[in-house]
């Protein structure tokens, strides 16, 4: 059985953050869930995470400036962004997408989590195979 993939979920509205990990956890996603920036960063250095979903608008660290923060700390680590205030982000950000509440289905946002997440894994995977290529080379030639 393969793992599970590990989602940070933020939000400071607590409904809003039930609801996507409810809807992640029945996607089969492992689900950590913070109700604020500084929170999600400390979870963020504890490791593990595979993808970070956070709300723009909260209160002290912002979802874009802890999407600044984890792309700091792991580059290839994806991100989205979401806002129920904002319908177009026009300001400079790190996020891999950004979605207006109310503006997307949630099949479009678990299909875009997916293939984030296919996007992450594929060029590792790539490297470990040209290593084992490179190994069984080097094996043969030894």
């Amino acid at each position: 059985m393969k793992p599970k993939k590990t989602i940070l979920c933020v939000d400071d509205n607590e409904q809003s953050l039930s609801i996507r990990k409810i809807m992640l956890e029945t996607r089969g996603y492992r689900v950590l869930a913070c109700n604020s920036g500084e929170l999600a960063l400390e979870a963020f250095r504890r490791g593990g995470v595979d993808l970070v979903l956070t709300d723009l608008i909260m209160p002290g660290v912002d979802g874009s400036r802890l999407i600044e923060e984890i792309k700091s700390l792991s580059p290839q680590t994806p991100a989205v962004l979401i806002s129920g205030r904002t319908k177009i982000y026009e300001r400079e950000t790190l996020a891999d997408v950004f979605l207006s509440k109310g503006m997307y289905e949630p099949a479009d946002l678990l299909e875009r989590i997916r293939l984030l997440l296919v996007r992450k894994r594929g060029p590792k995977r790539q490297v470990e195979l040209r290593a084992r290529a490179m190994d069984v080379e080097h094996a043969t030639v030894a």
